[in-house]
């Protein structure tokens, strides 16, 4: 993992990405000769999400697909008169990880946000008692932000049933006995003093890093297993080393068969289909070995994606408007958390968000909070269900768009 703040996003050491493309000697018309499975899917359909992943079923709200979530009021809720409820019960739902993550994701919140490591994506809010807000005021902001503040990252608690209006009340309450700086025993507390985490392992060490593995044992096992065709990926490259030692850089592309983005572990699973005869689809250990170990062979590899094409130009502003829609039940962007200006480069919780440049060079990456190597498209999905949204399958191609827009961003790296 690079020695920079924001490269700590993830828990662990890191395998760098540099995706899967065809050697730099091939020409474009070759390229597109190169063998795929165009009949098939990449990955597992019906696509079912990961066992040990939230069973959240967020159908009526937004995806990376589908425009689902009720639209933003236009005008405040009018209230008959004040909010009423219990500040005691509402400084419990500030700090309810169950409900998004909790207030104190974003916010300083004077005596409940003290040791609990809380975030600055929002405003400081330990003294918002003394400023004198409405009742209605307060609790619209609460019910569905968006009436103040268009492009708000503050879930609309209210709007999408988060809160109900009881619970609301509870947390106006709250917020208007907050009247005195937050008190921080330590520094670390203090997301406004807490030190932006270093990594400084090897990504490479093997001491350091169990993703290694799968480079050095499984996938050079892998690469030697004939398949039912009869062949294996040694069979053409049985020099992988020298092959592919630049086969890095300009992953992921637009491919035309497919009209989409043809991203590195979808390559790895339609091109080995097509040659060997394995099926090795997206998310299975195989392929996740595969593809990191290519990635491998071209380490150190300046990144240069595509995006000059018109096919390509236009793949990367969809990814772009897809970094931006609002998703899920919380109603988050990947800009919200990782664009400056908006949520990069400051605290969620206890979490350091970096922003979109230098992303994906990390991917595949090991996370030790799973014991496991999650590739791109893994995380892209995590997020959505973060999001209390609806996952797509990992070959879909809003991924791809996406990937190739978020790729670009780490163009020289």
């Amino acid at each position: 993992m690079p020695g920079s703040p924001r490269s700590m996003s993830r828990i662990g050491a890191v395998v760098a990405i540099l995706a899967v493309v065809t050697p730099s000697s091939m020409t474009a018309q070759q390229t597109d000769r190169v063998p795929l499975d165009l009949a098939s899917d990449a990955s597992v359909r019906p696509w079912v999400r990961y066992a040990c992943w939230p069973t959240r079923n967020a159908a009526t709200f937004n995806t990376l697909a589908v425009l689902a979530s009720p639209p933003a009021p236009k005008e405040p809720r009018q209230l008959t008169g004040p909010v009423t409820g219990d500040p005691a019960i509402g400084k419990q739902l500030v700090a309810d990880r169950s409900r998004g993550g909790s207030c104190l994701a974003c916010h300083v919140m004077g005596p409940a946000g003290g040791a609990d490591l809380p975030g600055n994506i929002g405003p400081d809010l330990s003294e918002i008692g003394n400023a004198n807000n409405d009742d209605e005021w307060l609790f619209n902001f609460v019910y569905d932000a968006r009436v103040y503040v268009d492009d708000t990252p503050m879930p609309p608690f209210g709007s999408h049933v988060i809160f109900d209006d009881t619970e609301i009340g509870h947390v106006v309450a709250f917020l208007k006995t907050l009247k005195a700086p937050a008190p921080f025993k330590r520094d670390i507390d203090d997301p406004e003093k807490r030190p932006p985490p270093v990594e400084k392992r090897d990504n490479v060490d093997r001491a350091a890093n169990p993703a290694m593995r799968a480079v050095d044992e499984k996938a050079p096992a892998l690469w030697k297993l004939a398949g039912p065709a009869g062949s294996a990926c040694a069979t053409c490259h049985a020099q992988p080393e020298k092959a592919f030692n630049r086969w890095a850089a300009s992953m992921p592309k637009w491919e035309p068969r497919l009209d989409k983005v043809l991203g590195v572990e979808e390559f790895v699973a339609r091109h080995a289909k097509a040659t060997t005869g394995q099926a090795w689809p997206m998310e299975t250990d195989e392929n996740i070995a595969l593809s990191l170990y290519l990635r491998y062979l071209a380490n150190g590899t300046a990144i240069d994606v595509d995006v000059e094409n018109a096919a390509s130009k236009a793949s990367y502003e969809r990814g772009r408007e897809l970094s931006l829609r609002k998703v899920g039940q919380l109603n988050f962007s990947c800009a919200d958390c990782h664009l400056p200006g908006r949520g990069a480069l400051k605290w969620m919780g206890g979490q350091w968000l970096p922003d979109m440049n230098g992303q994906l060079d990390h991917f595949p990456t090991w996370r030790a909070g799973q014991q496991a190597i999650w590739d791109i498209r893994k995380r892209f999905q995590w997020c959505q269900v973060a999001s209390w949204a609806n996952e797509l399958p990992p070959d879909a191609k809003e991924y791809g768009d996406l990937e190739l827009y978020l790729t670009a961003q780490s163009n020289g790296l």
